[in-house]
């Protein structure tokens, strides 16, 4: 059964920085796709970072340059940096994986993790 777990979401004050991790069980995910997305409240999910079966790296607009995602294949686990927090980043981030034909869009990744929540406080 595949499963994919977040931590390290909290409350962290604008300007901050926080770290989630994506943890993947199950089966070996080196061959897919794996991102973040969020959502915050009323409004829809959207693509924040991922980074593909070859490492390449991709970026929503509003965090390249804030954030950083990266991937270790020998321990099936993903993370995200977040840095120069902004309020508009509070949401519930979720850990993605599969083998996606669009590593942007939410509807092409196969497994979902639960989410963790990110409140940024101004």
């Amino acid at each position: 059964q595949v499963q994919l777990v977040e931590s390290g979401g909290g409350l962290v004050q604008a300007g901050g920085s926080l770290r989630l991790s994506c943890a993947a069980s199950g089966r070996t995910f080196s061959s897919y796709a794996m991102g973040w997305f969020r959502q915050a409240p009323g409004k829809e999910r959207e693509f924040v970072a991922a980074i593909g079966r070859w490492s390449g790296k991709y970026y929503a607009d509003s965090v390249q340059g804030r954030f950083s995602i990266s991937r270790d294949d020998a321990k099936n686990t993903m993370a995200l940096q977040m840095n120069s927090l902004k309020s508009e980043d509070t949401a519930v981030y979720y850990c993605a994986a599969g083998r996606v034909s669009n590593i942007r869009t939410a509807r092409d990744y196969e497994w979902w993790g639960q989410g963790t929540q990110v409140t940024v406080s101004s």
